[in-house]
């Protein structure tokens, strides 16, 4: 009777669950019965993470970067190659490449920091790796630079100031590819009240219409004007017409009192005066 009794109670015990042997460490099956089917379920193994994968080293472009920065912030920009200033002008609106290659075909493509940053947008579209973001940096740095010329010449007496003012006309004109034609219209102290753009021509044309001139210098009140226009040749000489229109304007401002005090042709890296050639 007791051999019976053992095997009721193991039989008893194997039905509860009781009796397994331990699972091995790290392994932990569930044992509630299936009270559907009656049987246990198959055992959950919860796997082991992942090894975290190795960080990829920064791009190298970051420490010539770093470089460049510290030789602008510790020289100056004067310090800088051209190619380089334009590297620091391209950090910040490609963070994510390297710039050192772009700046290079800029200088390639234009010759020059100068002439990259004047260059008209479509022609820099072809400039690989550059785009919008880049010629946008590059449009602001030139309209920069434009501001800060002018900022020397505006309100002041230009005739006293002759050197800014060539710089800054200078500045604005030289690299354009068509002719533009500005008046400067100045005040009784002649002070430059406003450097308007007065017509845009062809590569060797511009039409001025003297009764717009002076109805525009009689609405600012102006009683002086100076005459400017580029070349895109790179030759400041005048052309027949280039007199032709400047008397003329001359002739219908001294009507009113105005006076005409120069007619300034800015060429590559040189200028004409029609007062100093005895033009005017």
């Amino acid at each position: 009777m007791d051999d019976t009794v053992d095997r009721k109670a193991r039989a008893a015990r194997r039905g509860s669950g009781q009796g397994l042997a331990e699972a091995p460490f790290g392994f932990q099956p569930a044992l509630a019965l299936d009270s559907r089917r009656g049987t246990l379920p198959e055992a959950v193994v919860t796997p082991a993470p992942a090894p975290a994968e190795a960080e990829e080293p920064p791009p190298g472009y970051l420490g010539h970067r770093a470089r460049m920065r510290q030789k602008l912030l510790a020289a100056g920009p004067d310090a800088l190659l051209d190619h380089e200033l334009l590297e620091v002008v391209l950090f910040v609106a490609l963070p994510r490449r390297d710039t050192k290659p772009i700046a290079r075909a800029l200088i390639g493509r234009f010759g020059s920091f100068a002439n990259a940053i004047a260059a008209p947008a479509l022609e820099l579209r072809t400039i690989p790796g550059l785009g919008e973001a880049g010629i946008a940096a590059l449009k602001t740095v030139q309209g920069a630079a434009l501001r800060l010329a002018r900022a020397e010449v505006i309100d002041q007496p230009v005739l006293n100031s002759w050197d800014r003012l060539i710089s800054y006309l200078t500045a604005t004109l030289s690299r354009e590819r068509v002719e533009h034609v500005h008046v400067l219209y100045l005040d009784s102290r002649n002070r430059l009240i406003a450097d308007e753009a007065q017509a845009r021509g062809t590569v060797n044309h511009t039409p001025v219409y003297p009764r717009e001139v002076v109805k525009r210098a009689l609405e600012l009140q102006s009683t002086a004007l100076i005459l400017v226009h580029n070349h895109p040749s790179g030759d400041p000489s005048p052309s027949r017409a280039d007199i032709d229109m400047t008397a003329e304007i001359a002739a219908a401002a001294k009507v009113f009192g105005i006076v005409v005090h120069d007619h300034l042709i800015i060429g590559n890296g040189r200028q004409l005066s029609f007062r100093r050639e005895g033009l005017l």
